[in-house]
């Protein structure tokens, strides 16, 4: 059967929306979005009428007809820890969203577009390996101070895709393989993926692992409650500098890749060795992964946007090529994720979760 899905993606200042009838992409596209339509909106939820308008207006302008929508699939936000798979959006998972129980994200929307629209159109919601999918090892999340344990937060949508296509690749099933998998793109997450579960991970969202384009990562802790406390920052400063303005943006004013990469082939003695920084400290939490799997490791994945770069591809590679194969999959296939996480349901090869 040829089924017709919707697929929802919000971000902070975009909506991506996608519609798939049977095994083909016929809609993809970015809706951008002003500081001006957002500065009345206080919370994220608060965005909820007005993005569904957006989302309706758009399939309306592009000929597509609401009514014969068989699924809705969205990305999943910042809910409960649960384990990955396909979710059925129900009235708990709204409530948790619009509450923001682990916190506000833009991904927060989704889940509850999702579900609203589906009860308009009379066909299930569903979302799909959300960003706190935690599988974690128990000895995984021990951090050293028994007050703080350590969160299963990262991309896990595009990961768990990619792992997937991989094993098929492979000759294989997810289920039956061991990878260490880095998703490259504003933030870095490396995932043990051990017969089809993530049992660690670093909390990209929050400050562990390497630093990245945006991201400060692991730091120095002594010296983070100095900075604390000496009474010079304020927390919001804090904070940024851990979600935002660090990484590459705190040390070289900058996230864009290409625009760093052009510097350093002009001379920018700086920025190259900022760049070679950050790529020794995600082959160092690559390398990291290995004991915690016995060196049991089928293949070690590049994915996310930064994978496009061949240098920095190459100098992660050239230090954890003993590991095992490594293998290249640049970019993120998050739309595609979520269809392929509703049809399955659809299938019948999967049965949907239910939060509660």
């Amino acid at each position: 059967m040829d089924y017709k899905i919707l697929v929802l993606n919000p971000g902070s200042t975009s909506t991506k929306l996608a519609f798939y009838q049977g095994q083909e992409c016929v809609l993809d596209e970015t809706v951008r979005h002003s500081s001006d339509e957002l500065k009345d909106y206080k919370r994220i939820a608060d965005q909820e009428n007005f993005r569904r308008k957006v989302i309706l207006e758009t399939l309306e302008k592009r000929g597509f007809a609401v009514e014969d929508i068989d699924a809705i699939s969205a990305r999943g936000g910042l809910l409960k820890p649960i384990p990955g798979g396909t979710w059925e959006v129900n009235e708990k998972i709204v409530e948790d969203l619009k509450a923001g129980v682990q916190g506000e994200h833009a991904s927060n929307l989704a889940g509850i577009l999702a579900y609203q629209m589906g009860q308009q159109l009379g066909c299930p919601a569903f979302i799909v390996d959300p960003v706190i999918v935690d599988e974690m090892d128990e000895i995984a999340k021990f951090s050293g101070m028994p007050e703080i344990e350590r969160r299963s937060i990262f991309h896990a949508l595009n990961q768990k895709a990619v792992a997937r296509d991989v094993a098929e690749e492979m000759g294989t099933e997810y289920e039956k393989a061991n990878f260490i998998i880095t998703h490259m793109g504003g933030g870095v997450s490396v995932g043990l993926h051990r017969k089809g579960k993530v049992v660690d991970v670093n909390n990209a969202l929050d400050g562990e692992g390497p630093f990245s384009p945006e991201r400060s990562g692991g730091l120095p802790v002594g010296d983070l409650v100095k900075l604390c406390f000496s009474e010079k920052y304020s927390q919001d400063f804090i904070k940024k500098r851990i979600k935002g303005q660090g990484g590459l943006v705190a040390y070289l004013g900058k996230n864009d890749l290409v625009q760093i990469e052009k510097d350093i082939e002009n001379g920018d003695k700086k920025a190259e060795e900022v760049f070679e920084a950050m790529a020794y400290q995600i082959a160092k939490e690559i390398g990291s992964l290995a004991p915690a799997n016995w060196g049991e490791v089928d293949a070690v994945i590049l994915t996310g946007g930064m994978a496009k770069s061949p240098p920095l591809v190459k100098l992660i590679e050239e230090r954890i090529k003993y590991i095992a194969p490594v293998v290249i999959k640049p970019g993120e296939k998050e739309m595609e994720a979520l269809w392929k996480g509703a049809l399955r349901v659809l299938q019948g090869c999967e049965e949907p979760q239910i939060y509660s």
